[in-house]
C-alpha cells in the first residue's frame, strides 16, 4: 500500500485485495503477490513491490548467516483486467 511514497510517478490506490506468498523451492525462495484494485489503472507496480520488499526482508534476516544469496527473476507473470460492471 506504499508504492506510490517508493516509486516516483506511482500514485496512491484504492487497493481490494493484497496477498503475499512464499515457498521455499531447493536452495532459494519464490514470493508471490496478488493484487486487486477497484479503480482504472493497473497495479503492476504494487504486485512487483511486494514482492520485492518480501525478499528484501528475507534477504536482511538472513544476510548474517549466507553472504551469497541473490535476489533474481522478479516479473510480472500475468495481468488481467476486469469490466467495472
Amino acid at each position: 500500500k506504499r508504492t506510490a511514497e517508493l516509486i516516483p510517478l506511482c500514485h496512491p490506490l484504492l487497493l481490494t485485495k493484497i496477498t503475499v506468498s512464499g515457498e521455499i523451492a531447493g536452495n532459494g525462495i519464490i514470493m508471490r503477490s496478488e493484487i486487486h484494485c477497484k479503480g482504472q489503472t493497473g497495479v503492476e507496480m504494487e504486485a512487483l513491490t511486494a514482492v520485492g520488499i518480501s525478499l528484501l526482508t528475507i534477504y536482511d534476516m538472513c544476510k548474517a548467516v549466507d553472504k551469497g544469496m541473490e535476489i533474481i527473476d522478479i516479473k510480472l507473470k500475468s495481468k488481467t483486467k476486469n469490466d467495472l460492471a
